[in-house]
C-alpha cells in the first residue's frame, strides 16, 4: 500500500547535501528557491500551473519515520547528529505559488520556497514531480479541449498511462484543463471529477447478437446509453441495430438522451453517415462520441472535414502528454538569508544563455487592460516592489532592452499568494471545479494571438528596473 508519507521520495543527493548542510551549520539559515519551466510544451503560447494540492498535502504529511532513519544509517554515509535531527523533522517555512489553473509561461516563478536550506532542498523533487507532471497534463488538455470548440472532451487514458498515480492524478490535470470527466473512477473516488463509460466491445462480443447486446445495454441503463457500435460494421450494423434499440427499449419511456460512440476507421466520414442515418430514423437527439488515439491536432483536422461529432475521448495522448512528455520544470536557488537577515541575491550562470536564472526574491505581477481585460503581460520584480496603477508604468524587454511599452488604465495583479507561512498552511485548497472555471476564466483573459497553436505570439515576462540592474551586476561579479 502506498505510503502517505513520501518524504524518502527523493533525489539522493538531497539527503547528501542535507547532511553536509548540517555539519556546516547552513541549516539554520533560510533560502529561497523558484520553480519555474523555459519552455511552453507543443511550441504553445501558454501553459497551465497544476500540482499545488499535491504539494500541500505532501507538505503536511512530511516527517521522516524510524525505518528511514535505519535505511539511511544502513548507507554508512550520514552523522548520527544529522539522523536525530531528521527524527523531528518538519517544514517550518514559506510557500507561495500561483494558484492551479493559472497560464503561466516561461522563466516566471510558479511555486517560491523560503525555508531552512535543509528543509527547502529535502522537498525539491516532490515539488518538481508534482508541477512538471500535473502542469504537463493541465496544459496538454487545455490544448485538446480548445481544438475541440466547445464540444465535450473526455479523458480515457488511464490504461496507457505511465502507472497509478499516472492515471489518477493525470486525469486530475485533464479536469483542470477543460475536460468534463473521466474514465477513472479512483479520479472521481478522490478528487471529485466526474466517472463514467458504458461498454466496450467485448460486451458486445459477449452475446449471441449485436442487437442483444445493445438491447440489454438499454434496459440495464436507460439514462446513461452509449452503444459501440464498430464490434462488426459501423454502418451495415452497428448503427442501425443501435438505432433499433433506441426505438424499442428508450423511446417508449421517453428518454431521447443516449448516444453511439465511433472506436476506429475513417472517423470524419462514419460520423458524418451515422450522422444521417440517425437523422432519417427521427433520432436527431443522439449524439455521436469518437474516440481511437485522438490529440488535438487530428480533432481539430476532424472538425474541418466536417465530422459530425459531439463529444471527444481522448487517452494515451493526452494521459502521456505523447508529442512533448516533459514538461521541464526547474528549482533553482535564487536567493539565501545573511545572519542579519539581509537577503542576499544568488544567480546560476550558465555558457546557455537560456538557463541563466533570474536572482533575488521576487514578486510576479500580471498586468490587464482596464478597457478590454485581456492580459498585456508579466513582470518580475524584488519582493518589496509596489505597483502603482494609478501612475503610468513602464515596462521592457529584458533581452532587448530598448523595446519599450508604457503602460496607462491598467490593473496590476500579484499572482503568487502564500500557501504555507512558518510551517503552517494559510491556503484554503479550492475545489477541482472552482479550479476548472478558474482556469477557463484565465485563458480567456489572453489575446487570441497567444492562444494560437502554431507560432503563438510571445507573451511576454519583463524584469523590473531594480530586478534587471541587479541581475546585471551579479553577471558582471561573475565575469570579474
Amino acid at each position: 500500500m502506498q505510503r502517505e508519507n513520501l518524504s524518502m521520495l527523493c533525489d539522493f543527493y538531497e539527503l547528501t547535501m542535507s547532511n553536509g548542510y548540517f555539519l556546516n551549520g547552513f541549516y539554520k539559515r533560510n533560502t529561497y528557491f523558484d520553480v519555474f519551466f523555459r519552455t511552453v510544451p507543443d511550441g504553445g503560447g501558454f501553459a497551465i500551473a497544476a500540482g499545488l494540492e499535491q504539494i500541500v498535502h505532501y507538505i503536511e504529511q512530511l516527517h521522516f519515520e524510524e525505518e528511514d532513519i535505519e535505511y539511511l544509517r544502513s548507507k554508512k554515509l550520514f552523522d548520527e547528529k544529522f539522523l536525530t535531527y531528521l527524527r523531528e523533522f518538519k517544514f517550518t517555512g514559506d510557500i507561495y505559488a500561483v494558484p492551479e489553473g493559472t497560464p503561466v509561461f516561461p522563466n516566471e516563478p510558479i511555486l517560491t520556497v523560503r525555508a531552512p536550506a535543509i528543509e527547502a532542498q529535502l522537498i525539491e523533487t516532490f515539488v518538481l514531480l508534482a508541477i512538471n507532471h500535473q502542469s504537463l497534463i493541465a496544459t496538454k488538455a487545455k490544448r485538446i479541449v480548445r481544438a475541440a470548440q466547445g464540444r465535450v472532451v473526455l479523458e480515457f487514458g488511464s490504461r496507457r498511462a505511465q502507472g497509478a498515480d499516472g492515471a489518477v492524478i493525470g486525469a486530475r490535470a485533464a479536469y483542470i484543463g477543460g475536460c468534463a470527466g473521466t474514465a477513472c473512477t479512483l479520479t472521481d473516488e478522490l478528487y471529485g471529477v466526474p466517472a463514467g463509460g458504458t461498454m466496450a466491445h467485448s460486451w458486445v462480443q459477449m452475446f449471441d447478437s449485436e442487437y442483444e447486446a445493445f438491447k440489454t445495454y438499454c434496459e440495464l441503463y436507460p439514462d446513461n446509453t452509449t452503444l459501440l457500435v464498430d464490434t462488426y460494421n459501423t454502418l451495415k450494423s452497428g448503427v442501425p441495430n443501435a438505432i433499433r434499440a433506441f426505438k424499442e427499449i428508450l423511446l417508449p419511456k421517453g428518454i431521447t438522451n443516449f448516444a453511439i460512440r465511433l472506436d476506429s476507421g475513417d472517423i470524419a466520414y462514419l460520423s458524418r453517415q451515422a450522422r444521417n442515418m440517425l437523422d432519417e430514423a427521427g433520432l436527431s437527439c443522439c449524439k455521436i462520441t469518437a474516440s481511437n488515439a485522438l490529440d488535438e491536432h487530428l480533432i481539430r483536422d476532424l472538425l474541418m472535414q466536417g465530422a459530425c461529432i459531439d463529444t471527444f475521448g481522448v487517452g494515451e495522448r493526452l494521459i502521456t502528454a505523447r508529442s512533448a512528455p516533459v514538461f521541464g520544470g526547474v528549482y533553482k536557488l535564487v536567493a539565501i538569508e545573511a545572519p542579519d537577515g539581509t537577503i542576499v541575491p544568488k544567480i546560476k550562470v550558465s555558457e546557455n544563455t537560456s538557463k541563466i536564472t533570474n536572482p533575488h526574491f521576487k514578486k510576479l505581477y500580471r498586468f490587464f487592460d482596464n478597457e478590454s481585460g485581456k492580459a498585456l503581460a508579466d513582470e518580475l520584480c524584488i519582493y518589496d516592489e509596489v505597483i502603482d496603477p494609478d501612475t503610468p508604468h513602464t515596462i521592457f524587454d529584458p533581452n532587448a532592452t530598448w523595446k519599450t511599452k508604457t503602460l496607462t488604465n491598467f490593473t496590476a495583479k500579484e499572482l503568487q499568494v502564500p500557501i504555507f507561512k512558518n510551517g503552517k498552511r494559510v491556503y484554503e485548497l479550492p475545489s477541482i471545479h472552482d479550479i476548472q472555471a478558474y482556469c477557463t476564466e484565465q485563458v480567456g483573459l489572453l489575446w487570441d494571438e497567444v492562444q494560437r497553436f502554431e507560432n503563438p505570439h510571445t507573451y511576454y515576462v519583463d524584469l523590473s528596473r531594480r530586478l534587471w540592474d541587479i541581475k546585471r551586476l551579479l553577471l558582471q561579479d561573475c565575469k570579474s
